[in-house]
This record gives C-alpha cells, structure tokens and sequence, in this order.
C-alpha cells in the first residue's frame, strides 16, 4: 500500500491506496479539504462560520443540510447535550480560535438553536449572531468527503484523519485505544467496508479536568466516559454517535440509525452494543 501523510484540520492525515496517488488526485482532494475548512471552521478568521459568529447571515455549502439534520437528531436523542451552538462554551473554557486554553467560567449553549439557525440542503442561516461548531461529526463528514472523492481510485483505500477513518477494499485490523494509556488497546476490530470514529477525554485536554466534549446544557465537560467509538457505513454517522454516546440517549440513537459501538467508562468499564463486532479485553462487570 501507498501512504500519503499530510496535516490538515488540525490533525494528520494518512491515505493508504493500492497505487500512489497521482497529483490530479491529491489536487481535488486537497481542494476539499480546504474548502471545507472555509466553510466550517471556528479557527480561521476568514471563514464563513467566523462570519456568521460575528455577524449572523448565511453559511452556503454543499454539507450545511446533512450536517445539521443529523445534529438535529443528536439535539432531540441526548435532549440538548449535544448542540452546535456549543462554540461558546468551548470558547469560555479556553478551546477558542487563538488556542489561549484559559478558562473562564462555564456557559450553556442556548437550547432553542433551531429557532436560531436555519438550514436548507445547501446553506445554514442565522438571524442574529451564532457561532456554530460541528466537531460532534465534522472530521467524519470530510472523511466522506475525501471517500467519495477517490471512488473512482481502483483497489484497496483507507482514509485516516487522526483515528476517524473509512475503509474501503480488504479488512484492516484496529485497536482500540485505551485512553489512559496509549500504549494499549482495549480491544481489536476487523474494519471492511465501513467508517470507524471515535473520541476520547484524554484528545484535546487541558487545565484540571477539562477537554473538549461539553454537555452543552451547562458547559461543563463530560465525566461519566472516557472514550467512545462507532462504526458505520458512513463515517459523519459513526462520528456523530461517537459524540452523542458520552450521554443517555446515545446508545438509542445509534439503535435507530444502526451503528454498532464501544464505550468506556471513567472508572475503567466497556461496554457495547449487541452486535458490535469488536473484540474486547475489557469489559462490564
């Protein structure tokens, strides 16, 4: 297998083909990405999410629908948890634009966001100022994104964006991060043909206890889990339930949509769904 490693979003990328990649391929995929980066993200000052933060107005971009009908569904199954309002939130707490990673007091993300932002298929509208943030399934929509732009890339593909991946072709092997440890892995999995997408408290971490997955409802990072992964055939789905298991209703909606799972408590416990595929080495008591 080729690899091609690059940063991007923060974090590195890995694309493993059966064939190198030619440069019309890593063009297009390249343009992707960074139009992506334009539209959503909150860390550039020129983009249209900053924008709107400051201003209110439009955000027109091919992802604004799916994005936001499937946060949607994340805000109605975790009552309010989760929410993409919870820019600020993250901001007051030091995950801001600038990185300063001092925080201040905890605030709520506003809970009536849909009577805030509106959306069509392909523009998100704010009526006044709102700052959106959609790292609760972002990263797993542009791994599609990338998916979808290599289709026609023959053999074998695996798209990586820092553990948030989709495979395509043969089954590759994954372990499953402990996440007090990343020497260890507290289980395996086959992957074929499918996306998997986890999160973790010890990614993003800083200060005294504090990281980036929020219950939006207070502002306050999460304490129960410590590590979630999801697996479905596509990965903004699988990185959508990988945020929305860190509260009840998770599990419920990763039901309705049929994405198996993994979650790991604080205190050491896992857990799964009843058809998840992974093998593990810890499990509940």
């Amino acid at each position: 297998m080729a690899i091609w490693r690059f940063d991007a979003i923060g974090t590195t990328w890995e694309i493993e083909t059966s064939n190198e990649l030619g440069a019309d391929e890593r063009r297009l995929v390249g343009a992707e990405i960074d139009r992506f980066d334009r539209e959503w993200s909150r860390f550039r000052g020129d983009s249209a999410v900053t924008r709107v933060g400051r201003d209110g107005g439009s955000i027109s971009s091919p992802d604004a629908g799916a994005m936001l009908d499937a946060y949607l569904d994340l805000s109605q199954a975790t009552t309010g948890a989760v929410n993409p309002l919870v820019a600020d939130s993250l901001a007051a707490l030091g995950y801001d634009a600038s990185y300063s990673l001092v925080a201040s007091d905890p605030i709520a993300a506003p809970r009536d966001w849909t009577d805030r932002v509106r959306w069509t298929e392909g523009e998100a509208t704010a009526s006044a100022p709102a700052l959106l943030d959609v790292g609760a399934l972002g990263k797993g929509r542009l791994v599609d994104i990338v998916t979808d732009v290599l289709a026609d890339v023959p053999g074998d593909l695996v798209v990586d964006a820092g553990g948030d991946m989709r495979v395509r072709g043969s089954a590759v092997r994954i372990g499953l991060e402990h996440p007090y440890d990343a020497s260890k892995a507290i289980g395996v999995i086959e992957l074929q043909d499918a996306a998997l997408c986890a999160s973790a408290i010890n990614r993003r971490a800083w200060g005294d206890g504090l990281h980036h997955v929020l219950d939006a409802r207070t502002g306050v990072p999460v304490r129960t889990w410590a590590a979630t992964w999801a697996i479905a055939p596509a990965a903004m789905r699988a990185d959508a339930i990988a945020t929305a298991l860190f509260f009840d209703g998770g599990p419920e909606l990763a039901a309705t949509w049929g994405v198996e799972w993994v979650r790991m408590s604080t205190d050491g416990r896992a857990e799964r769904s009843p058809g998840c595929p992974a093998q593990l080495f810890t499990t509940r008591p």
